[in-house]
């Protein structure tokens, strides 16, 4: 089964899937080449539609100031170990500066996370929250190889994920953990049948050499790079294969890149534990009458009983999908990534006691990549390929039934959920690089650190362990005390503070800031 909660770029898609927001795309290409493609040109056209892979949707509107978002492809090798082999091409989205010619730094490349995130369908959703950086730099980002339109990995059909997504990913019987096993090898498998070509060639250190060829074609001698969730341990493998290049870095929602696959999902037990646990308290303390629960623990315990009572007996969902026990967890999850997200568990949660499962289905579908005309976006297929191809261990079920009780203890609700969530590689085709990623660097800038004290996707505690990993004089380590999965969007004025007056003026804030 694939991880029930990625950190990052699902979760960004649950305001479109609810509030209709607008997303957009770009094209492909591929071959073989002799040039050097440092050199290339790169034809920025207006932006069409993006493809189903990238989630669906309308073309981006025009930015506030009336220019429009304009789209490119960059070739790339297929094979970094033959650089003058197979090419693809990596879908490119930018705004071009908003200031005064002789004011701009260069370019500013985002990445919003996932692994598996269309980079080119979130900017623009989340543009307006960048207008001050966009007055120094070109605002850009991609779909990383395997990602959308750049090479995206094919797995499953929608009417087969349709089925994968019901099915039950807490096995409590024989039968129950031999169905999982199954359904997991044969998602596996139409990876492996339908992407075979690119499937060797979507690990994390791919994607950093594509960054730099990137930097070199749009113009600018070093990297300005922003990084969320995911996008932190791709920055930091950056900052390991070329310190001398990175110019002024922001991570924020920081991946622990010490951990294990084991430890890393531990920790986000933890962190959706202590996400939910603020819902409740906030539930009860600030409303005169919450609906879901007379007491912090009284709301947790109810919806552990809401689980408890669809894993024996599904409620009617979106028609004519049932809400099953995993969809609803995955949909609780979803509204955990964000505070703004909360009102919508609440009534999620009053429809299902009533019987209801739509509001709840609906969040786990934008966990899922899952439009309203039954079409996923290929985040399930790239998130799991990327992973699995990072991330040397490969479990079992004897290690997931052993390690049960720590994550139980860790989250009574989420606990078996990402536990059984280990066997995502089992019979990958592809061997795991590493036990974690190396993110040590000599020589690099610094490289600001942003974590959030209740960030349920990448717990807070990985903000320190990144400055560390990063290596003496390099990470400047910033904390946000608020909910949510990322610091930056939140609008905290502090926070604005800090990362705009490094990424704009280049001042480094005092390591140890802390902003509330």
């Amino acid at each position: 089964m694939p991880n029930p909660f990625p950190p990052r770029a699902a979760a960004l898609t649950v305001t479109a899937l609810l509030l209709v927001s607008l997303v957009t795309g770009c094209s492909d290409d591929s071959g073989s080449t002799d040039e050097d493609l440092s050199a290339q040109k790169l034809s920025w056209k207006d932006c069409p539609a993006p493809s189903e892979s990238e989630g669906g949707g309308d073309a981006p509107s025009p930015l506030p100031d009336g220019d429009d978002w304009q789209c490119a492809t960059m070739k790339a090798p297929l094979d970094w170990a033959k650089p003058k082999g197979d090419t693809i091409g990596l879908a490119l989205i930018r705004a071009k500066a908003s200031g005064a010619a002789g004011r701009r730094i260069g370019s500013l490349i985002f990445n919003f996370g996932g692994p598996g995130g269309s980079g080119v369908t979130t900017l623009p959703a989340f543009g307006k929250d960048y207008t001050a950086l966009r007055t120094r730099y070109d605002l850009v980002s991609f779909d990383p190889r395997g990602v959308g339109r750049s090479a995206g990995v094919r797995c499953e059909d929608n009417e087969q994920l349709d089925v994968y997504f019901q099915q039950d990913s807490t096995p409590d019987t024989a039968t129950e953990r031999s169905e999982l096993l199954d359904n997991t090898r044969e998602f596996n498998s139409a990876c492996e049948k339908h992407s075979k070509k690119v499937l060797p060639h979507v690990r994390t250190t791919d994607a950093a050499r594509d960054m730099d060829l990137m930097r070199q074609v749009l113009g600018d001698d070093k990297l300005y790079y922003f990084g969320i969730s995911y996008g932190t341990e791709l920055g930091g493998v950056y900052a390991h294969l070329f310190p001398k290049k990175v110019g002024r870095a922001v991570f924020d929602a920081v991946v622990d890149p010490t951990q294990t696959p084991e430890q890393g999902s531990l920790g986000q037990a933890k962190g959706f534990q202590l996400a939910l646990d603020n819902f409740a308290e906030d539930c009860t303390s600030k409303t005169e009458d919450c609906p879901v629960g007379d007491t912090a623990q009284d709301v947790e315990d109810r919806i552990a009983k809401l689980l408890k009572d669809l894993d024996a007996k599904p409620i009617p969902g979106i028609f004519p999908r049932e809400l099953t026990q995993s969809a609803a967890a995955n949909g609780i999850a979803q509204a955990l990534y964000s505070q703004e997200f909360w009102p919508y568990l609440t009534a999620g949660l009053e429809q299902a006691y009533d019987g209801d499962g739509k509001v709840l289905m609906l969040l786990s579908d934008s966990m899922n990549g899952r439009n309203q005309n039954g079409e996923y976006s290929n985040i399930t297929a790239a998130n799991t390929s990327i992973n699995c191809s990072d991330e040397k261990p490969r479990y079992t079920v004897a290690d997931v039934e052993a390690r049960l009780p720590e994550f139980r203890a860790a989250s009574p609700l989420f606990g078996d959920f990402m536990a059984w969530s280990m066997l995502s590689c089992t019979d990958w085709a592809v061997p795991g690089a590493a036990d974690h990623p190396d993110v040590g660097t000599t020589g690099s800038a610094p490289i600001l650190v942003v974590g959030n004290t209740g960030d349920p996707a990448t717990p807070y505690e990985g903000a320190r362990k990144m400055v560390g990993a990063l290596g003496e004089g390099v990470g400047v380590e910033l904390t946000y005390k608020g909910q949510g999965h990322g610091a930056y969007d939140s609008g905290n004025r502090c926070v604005l503070a800090a990362v705009d007056g490094y990424l704009l003026n280049g001042k480094v804030p005092a390591a140890g800031t802390v902003c509330s």
